[in-house]
């Protein structure tokens, strides 16, 4: 999920930020104890929310033990079992097998076929374990990547299959968890739905000197137009469109991107909202409403040198 989904330290409370970690550690053990400790280096705090938030209609109470951790081995950690921990560890793996098999077949890259290699097994054991979930993220995907190759201009079309992919994740996890709630199905999937929109966005909005520099596609140079010096094939001439530089895009796109991640986040808070939680309600508010806002503002004060103007 690429890393925006976070919680907001300063306005949690200690014991919630132990039980956040605690699904953290939860995920990281539970893959090291089935598949390994090597498969570990994929995991994410994006695991820990997914499993948090799978989790809290359930009424059964966390039931955290403090265990040694091989990474931090000095104090015990504070480890949370259950099957929503178990679902995001497997997500997680299931997700690092297509990354790491698009970065082999697309980049070339020496160290995405090893990893592939090693993770071909694991993927084999989950598609059997998961078929629709892998099934709708990997059909989800090749719409994505021939998008993508056709330099969509469309910012809805191309978020559209990244959405789904999120919709599928949170779907097949409540299916997975609560196979008779069919309307719990649906909410969650429409939460990943609406969760996927704005991860995409964010993502673009933060690659934009990234993607200018190394020519990768980003929707939003296609769907604003960028001027830069690539575009400005005729700069010579009276014709030529005025050349900008990618602060300068950022600022006149602002606006559109200001509206519409804001408008993700308020109907993701109302399918949130909508929810029977019964457990965790203060760490699931605080990503939310305060590390998903802040994380926002970060990317939209951002500048062309990748600082934020964000004043802390």
């Amino acid at each position: 999920m690429l890393g925006y989904v976070q919680i907001f330290k300063p306005e949690l409370k200690v014991r919630e930020y132990e039980v956040y970690m605690g699904y953290y550690c939860g995920v990281c053990k539970y893959i090291g104890a089935e598949y390994g400790h090597l498969p570990r280096m994929v995991l994410s705090y994006d695991a820990a929310f997914l499993a948090l938030l799978l989790a809290c209609v359930d009424e059964t109470p966390d039931a955290p033990v403090q265990e040694h951790c091989i990474a931090h081995h000095i104090k015990d950690k504070t480890i949370i079992r259950n099957r929503a921990v178990e679902y995001a560890g497997d997500v997680m793996l299931i997700l690092a097998w297509y990354k790491m098999l698009d970065d082999a077949q697309d980049e070339g890259k020496l160290y995405a076929k090893a990893s592939a290699r090693l993770l071909k097994k694991l993927h084999r054991k989950l598609q059997k374990k998961y078929p629709a979930l892998c099934d709708g993220i990997e059909i989800n995907l090749a719409k994505l990547n021939g998008l993508e190759k056709a330099k969509c201009a469309s910012l809805d079309e191309a978020a559209e299959s990244f959405s789904k992919i999120m919709d599928v994740i949170f779907r097949e996890g409540a299916r997975a968890l609560y196979p008779d709630l069919q309307e719990l199905h649906e909410t969650f999937g429409r939460i990943g739905y609406h969760m996927g929109k704005w991860i995409y966005l964010m993502d673009a909005a933060d690659d934009i000197e990234e993607n200018i520099e190394s020519g990768a596609y980003n929707p939003l140079l296609y769907r604003f137009e960028y001027r830069g010096i690539a575009s400005a094939h005729d700069a010579g001439s009276d014709t030529a469109p005025d050349v900008e530089t990618p602060q300068q895009f950022r600022e006149r796109i602002r606006g559109d991107l200001e509206f519409n991640l804001y408008q993700y986040l308020a109907v993701l808070s109302q399918q949130t909202g909508s929810l029977d939680i019964r457990k965790n309600q203060g760490i699931i508010d605080n990503v939310i409403y305060l590390g998903m806002n802040r994380k926002t503002e970060e990317i939209l004060n951002k500048t062309d040198k990748g600082e934020s103007n964000e004043s802390i």
